[in-house]
């Protein structure tokens, strides 16, 4: 993999979902109808703050914005992420309970259901976000990267696109429920995160065309640089010009919660220190593969040195 000169990363602001993670690790089965015996923890979640935390993690600087209730959960994030070196600028609403999210796993760590109540973000008016928005603009270095996840509601995804230099815009799609949030900004888009149903939804092609058929279609509505996952299946990264595909590592799966954002934080943390898009999904790959073999959504194994040294992820 050829890797630029060493550097220090850029900034990245990230913009979305702030919440109380609740994960419960079944330790047998779970069974409809009863309880079960299971690790239950808690942690900072959502979107952008999973991969804000983790790109604090990977050395590079960050910044969340979102929003939190005026409530013990709200006071809470604002400690824990505080001790974990984010920058945080989280708007309160008077009256509104934070967000949390509820997953529970079986003891393999595949996902058996989950609940998530985003009310606080989902009915946030633009007006919450709009200055601070602004300010943000003024203040964040010129070459900082921008992140946005579509948790947050299409008024506001445009005011982040208003604001935000040309060429600097990443998202993510979160869900098909929630992917066409972002077809009004699509055009501001430098990269876009989806797995396959997500950039099926948001081209509006069937969802089992080929990969790079529906990262054609994307480029026809102007997104410049696409990353699509499949599951288990290799990943697809497209610049418009080039197309290429990197088969996952195989792993010891722990808790798949986080492996998306895992990713997305790998992939921006090297475009921060320099890298092409084709160079960094591996590095995002590699921060995946740490990912689902820890507890949590955010892997206390996460550092750049253990991706910047990792071997090459296989091309497909």
């Amino acid at each position: 993999m050829p890797v630029p000169p060493p550097r220090s990363a850029n900034s990245v602001l990230c913009i979305g979902a702030v919440h109380w993670d609740s994960l419960a690790r079944a330790r047998r089965p779970i069974t409809p109808d009863t309880s079960t015996p299971s690790d239950i923890g808690q942690a900072p979640g959502g979107v952008a703050t999973n991969v804000a935390r983790a790109l604090v993690r990977l050395d590079v600087p960050a910044t969340l914005c979102g929003v939190v209730g005026d409530d013990v959960a709200g006071r809470a994030l604002r400690e824990q992420l505080n001790r974990e070196g984010l920058a945080l600028r989280l708007l309160e609403r008077k009256g509104k309970a934070t967000g949390q999210y509820l997953a529970l796993h079986d003891p393999d760590g595949s996902l058996v259901a989950a609940c998530v109540d985003d009310a606080i973000l989902a009915e946030a008016p633009p007006e919450t976000f709009r200055s601070e928005l602004a300010l943000l603009a003024a203040e964040m270095p010129a070459h900082a990267l921008w992140f946005a996840d579509a948790n947050l509601p299409p008024d506001i995804l445009k005011a982040v696109a208003d604001e935000v230099p040309e060429g600097h815009l990443a998202a993510d799609a979160v869900s098909v429920a929630k992917a066409g949030r972002l077809t009004g900004i699509l055009g501001r888009l430098r990269l876009l995160f989806a797995n396959r149903a997500e950039a099926a939804e948001l081209a509006d092609c069937p969802g089992s065309a080929p990969l790079k058929e529906i990262a054609a279609r994307l480029h026809d509505r102007d997104v410049s640089e696409v990353i699509i996952t499949d599951g288990t299946r290799p990943v697809l990264a497209s610049d418009g010009t080039a197309v290429r595909e990197y088969a996952p590592e195989p792993a010891t799966i722990r808790d798949v919660t986080g492996a998306g954002d895992a990713l997305i934080a790998g992939t921006l943390a090297a475009l921060a220190r320099g890298y092409g898009l084709f160079d960094a999904v591996p590095l995002g790959l590699a921060a995946a593969h740490l990912t689902v073999q820890s507890a949590g959504a955010v892997s206390n194994e996460l550092a750049w040195p253990r991706l910047s040294h990792k071997p090459d992820v296989n091309q497909a």
